[in-house]
């Protein structure tokens, strides 16, 4: 739950720096970056700083690319939480 927290500050962070950037028409955030983190875990913050900021509603494809992301990043959740071959992985993670 906190690295979906942090990967969501850092989304509506990135967010708000690029629609600024956008407004005084300055150098921009890759699209490419933000659906990384997206596909990180903050898909929430990219999904709630989009409608926010009304910052790339416009843009189908990309939209329709976020919303992939997010389905992806549930769907790894999903399978590493429940899979006997994640098994390792979890086990892994509970180290740290």
């Amino acid at each position: 739950m906190i690295a979906y927290l942090a990967a969501s500050l850092v989304a509506v962070l990135l967010y708000g720096i690029d629609k600024a950037a956008a407004r005084r028409d300055r150098r921009r955030i890759r699209e490419s970056t933000l659906h990384l983190v997206a596909l990180a875990g903050g898909w929430p913050g990219a999904l709630l700083a989009r409608r926010a900021f009304r910052h790339k509603t416009r843009k189908q494809p990309f939209g329709a690319v976020l919303w992939g992301c997010a389905a992806l990043n549930v769907g790894l959740v999903a399978w590493l939480a429940t899979s006997d071959s994640a098994s390792g992985l979890r086990q892994l993670a509970n180290l740290g």
